[in-house]
């Protein structure tokens, strides 16, 4: 089924989406972009449904393209603080708030969002894979949340950021289990199945 350009009869509509949401390290990064009533692209389409090699294909043609874009990174001290449902909306507003023009109308990927200034919203539900803005969207904030992981793996390589990107997987799990964690962990997350809450 082929994404729409629009989903409100607005002039200026932007899509949102988050990528990390999941992960045990590593910032949770958000999108935000405006794309012209006439973008068309038959290789667009949720972030999930493509190889990396796509997304970091789609990355510069989605910036040329579009009429706006906005990125933006919620580091792992702050999702502790304000969890990782506050996280990911005040990452969706930080990259709303970057485009210029001002969007009249925003669609949110998923179920869960709080109102951006007077803008008027709406939440879409899988919306990546229904309309083209939320696919750039989550193209965007998959590549440039996956850059930023590529970059902190040299720093720690024994996690293999590099290629788990800081999910949660069997090999990530193994690491913590033999070196603790870093300061890129997100110590309100379960790290560890057998991890208990302490005793306070």
């Amino acid at each position: 089924m082929a994404l729409k350009i629009q989903f409100s009869s607005f002039n200026l509509e932007c899509g949102t989406d988050e990528a990390g949401r999941g992960c045990l390290a590593g910032p949770v990064t958000a999108a935000a972009v405006i794309l012209p009533l006439n973008f068309k692209n038959i290789f667009l389409n949720d972030s999930k449904q493509l190889s990396e090699k796509k997304r970091f294909l789609l990355k510069p043609i989605i910036e040329e393209e579009c009429i706006s874009f906005g990125v933006q990174h919620i580091f792992e001290s702050e999702i502790d603080t304000i969890n990782i449902l506050n996280a990911s909306i005040k990452a969706m507003h930080g990259s709303i708030s970057q485009l210029n023009p001002i969007p009249n109308y925003i669609i949110v990927d998923g179920n869960r969002f709080k109102p951006y200034q007077s803008i008027p919203h709406s939440t879409i539900v899988k919306g990546d894979s229904k309309y083209l803005s939320i696919a750039a969207a989550s193209v965007l904030a998959k590549t440039y949340r996956d850059e930023f992981m590529e970059i902190i793996h040299e720093e720690f390589p024994m996690y293999n950021w590099k290629q788990n990107k800081g999910y949660p997987t069997k090999e990530h799990r193994a690491a913590i289990k033999k070196y603790g964690i870093t300061k890129y962990h997100r110590k309100s997350f379960r790290l560890l199945p057998e991890q208990y809450q302490l005793d306070i």
